[in-house]
């Protein structure tokens, strides 16, 4: 697929004409379907993206829809960086030419076109129990500034640095943050820190070549049982961006459990806690602690809680997400991306963020380097 970019110079409603500046509905980027004389419904592409990517949530409740959920998280994203004209592709009956898109997600974008709703997401709503709500937020998807959670070849990631880095810029990203596995897991092979010093080197040489982005380099740091971080301080402290992320033995009891996420919350090299419960829908619960005062911990710390975007976590869940928000805390949405395909998986996350209610200037995502970097220190 041929990538544009998200931003271009002239404003998105002045060069596609299924603008929703008059759409109403359900809050959120660009999600509404306007209605005009003799009933003729305008999609707007990123909203079609929003019912894909609400879909593909609620399809990820069920562990034997896996596959089916992820088909439609791509083909969000594919209505998400293309915006094609849905009316006509659906007029010339070609919708199936739009990447990712088969047969059956062509049935459900033909009734958002032909009706301006879903019944498809309509039942999956009902099934789930879980209804669309009158306080979602609003996000608008334009003004995603990049992605802070991301791998490479250097841990367990599917692609080089540099792959990396063209794909984020081919989305028009302004930022990227490389975030590679810390040791303490053998099997994605994380980094110490004398590779990340080798790392740091390839980091110049790929930044010399992708001019508009700039690389951050970072860590996914283990939280050890009892809290403390995979790496040292001396470590941590000279990194662009620290992710404490939990990974194992996340059955502890809830009092250990608890202890543990709050000495990481209160660590202050940390930026960012990683898939805070662990969760695997589908598969496995997340960790059981007090989540009030982790939660608590990291709003009073400046720590980000994050909204991991891959489908095999979606963690904070929307129902969490909402409650750090009513505790304070500030948010990233990242893809968690092992290869530049699975940057795919931001609509996803950002509809996550817009149903907890949580507000655009809450999320690190949508502030410029400068803001970000603020944020970070």
């Amino acid at each position: 697929m041929a990538l544009r970019p998200w931003r271009s110079v002239s404003s998105p409603s002045s060069t596609r004409s299924d603008s929703t500046s008059s759409a109403i509905g359900s809050p959120g980027f660009g999600f509404g379907v306007a209605t005009f004389a003799h009933t003729i419904y305008v999609v707007d592409a990123l909203a079609a993206a929003q019912v894909l990517s609400e879909i593909g949530y609620l399809l990820r409740q069920d562990p034997k829809e896996v596959f089916r959920a992820k088909a439609f998280s791509m083909a969000a994203w594919s209505l998400a960086i293309e915006r094609p004209d849905l009316q006509a592709l659906h007029r010339d009956g070609k919708l199936t030419t739009l990447e990712g898109v088969g047969a059956g997600i062509a049935k459900v974008l033909a009734e958002l076109v032909e009706t301006g709703q879903s019944r498809y997401l309509a039942r999956l709503r009902e099934e789930m129990k879980q209804p669309a709500r009158e306080d979602e937020s609003r996000i608008d998807f334009n003004h995603y500034q990049g992605d802070i959670h991301s791998h490479t070849e250097w841990s367990d990631g599917r692609a080089t640095m540099l792959e990396m880095a063209e794909g984020a810029r081919a989305l028009g990203y302004r930022y990227l943050g490389i975030t590679d596995h810390s040791p303490r897991i053998k099997v994605v092979n994380g980094l110490d820190a004398e590779r990340l010093v080798a790392q740091s080197r390839e980091m110049a040489q790929v930044q010399s070549q992708v001019d508009g982005l700039t690389l951050l380099q970072g860590i996914e740091v283990d939280i050890l049982e009892d809290g403390a971080l995979d790496l040292p301080d001396a470590v941590l402290e000279i990194l662009d961006v620290v992710i404490a992320s939990p990974h194992v033995k996340l059955r502890q009891e809830p009092a250990a459990m608890t202890e543990r996420m709050l000495r990481a919350a209160a660590h202050p090299h940390v930026d960012v806690i990683g898939h805070p419960t662990g969760r695997r829908p589908g598969s496995r619960e997340g960790a059981s602690y007090d989540f009030e005062a982790v939660f608590k911990e990291a709003a009073r710390n400046g720590v980000a809680l994050e909204i991991d975007c891959d489908p095999a976590r979606m963690d904070l869940s929307p129902e969490m997400a909402r409650l750090a928000c009513e505790f304070g805390c500030d948010f990233v949405v990242d893809a968690d991306a092992h290869a530049p395909a699975e940057f795919a998986y931001v609509p996803m996350g950002l509809w996550m963020a817009r149903r907890a209610g949580i507000p655009q200037d809450r999320i690190l995502n949508f502030r410029p380097l400068d803001q970000l970097t603020d944020a970070l220190d």
